[in-house]
């Protein structure tokens, strides 16, 4: 958790802030990157949707995460010999011979199959891989803002060097207004910024303030684990809002709400779009509170436990030659020259046994 300077936590801040736009792919409901992950998405009120585009080798853009298709799709039984081949070397005829959905309801990644409807579930069945366009046009229908991963095709591939030009005909072929996407890709983004200067420039990395401005980027998509209050406010003094992925917990998202972040990106919309303020509210004097009573019990504590060593250890304190007596015996204390030595004796505090001879006087 993220200390404030004057060594309040972030969460008592809830109040405060806001988190208003959320990013998602409604992968626990749906097959991933596919069409009706991201309708479950809009259903549970994103603000915006996330995806991951690769090329095919004939310059289609589509939507896919993993380097290869085995996880997503039934490119085992379509082209067994080509399990392990990279998705940017099919070509798009062949990606839409593929099943992008059996295997959701197959495996139940999120346990959440069970959920859907049986309509869903044959829907869920029948999904394929998703064209960018698709994707862009569906999102451009619920007025969505969109947010993409754009890979770059492997070496010798066809469009290997042509591959953002190519992604940006495609958004030009679309109906998607160009100021409702969040442009992630660092790469050519001056050529990106004279081919669509309406485009929203977003960086994946934290820069310097001058940096983003000159490179007019208006957003950063960081990881949930980089973010503090401090980088928040700091970006938002120029303007630049702040994204985290991916949240799909509510107690993160609750963290994220009260760093102060204008957005995330979460797998799970229909958790956290219900929810109207994050899991603990808590008042900076009552905060206060808390950890000064848990201050003077842990002290408390501390001085309960040295009285009692100290009472122990002066109940045992004896002055030179004392005893104390045991069940079985007795410890004789007497000094020496280097320090003091406990020796046991064997006679029973009892008296001697019954027959013993006692020693004349």
């Amino acid at each position: 958790m993220v200390r404030l300077s004057d060594n309040i936590y972030i969460y008592i801040y809830i109040y405060y802030i806001h988190v208003y736009d959320l990013f998602a792919d409604c992968v626990q409901l749906a097959p991933e990157n596919t069409l009706m992950s991201f309708e479950k998405a809009v259903q549970s009120g994103c603000e915006g949707l996330e995806t991951d585009v690769t090329l095919s080798l004939d310059g289609m853009p589509f939507l896919m995460h993993d380097r290869t298709l085995l996880r997503t799709t039934n490119v085992s039984e379509e082209f067994p010999e080509s399990i392990r081949t990279p998705a940017a070397w099919f070509t798009w005829a062949q990606l839409q011979r593929l099943n992008a959905g059996a295997w959701f309801l197959k495996s139940d990644p999120f346990r959440s199959a069970g959920a859907l409807s049986e309509e869903e579930r044959v829907r869920a069945q029948n999904q394929t891989v998703c064209s960018l366009l698709h994707f862009l046009e569906l999102a451009a229908r619920s007025h969505s803002l969109v947010i993409f991963d754009l890979y770059r095709p492997p070496k010798d591939h066809p469009y290997r060097d042509t591959w953002i030009q190519r992604t940006l005909d495609v958004l030009n072929q679309s109906t998607m207004p160009s100021e409702q996407v969040l442009w992630l890709p660092s790469d050519l983004r001056s050529l990106v910024q004279e081919t669509d200067p309406d485009l929203q420039q977003t960086s994946g990395s934290r820069l310097p303030l001058e940096e983003l401005q000159s490179n007019n980027i208006v957003k950063l998509n960081l990881h949930y684990s980089a973010a503090s209050p401090q980088l928040v406010r700091e970006y938002s003094s120029v303007n630049v809002s702040v994204n985290l992925y991916v949240v799909s917990e509510p107690w993160l998202f609750s963290v994220a709400w009260c760093c102060g972040v204008q957005s995330v990106t979460t797998n799970a919309p229909q958790l956290l779009s219900h929810m109207t303020q994050p899991l603990l509210l808590m008042s900076p004097a009552q905060y206060r509170v808390m950890w000064t009573l848990t201050d003077l019990l842990s002290v408390a504590l501390v001085l309960l436990v040295f009285f009692f060593h100290w009472w122990r250890e002066r109940a045992l304190t004896f002055s030179s030659g004392s005893k104390v007596t045991l069940d079985t015996g007795s410890y004789s204390k007497f000094p020496t020259e280097l320090s003091e030595v406990w020796s046991v004796s064997s006679v029973s505090s009892q008296g001697p046994p019954p027959g013993a001879a006692l020693p004349s006087s």
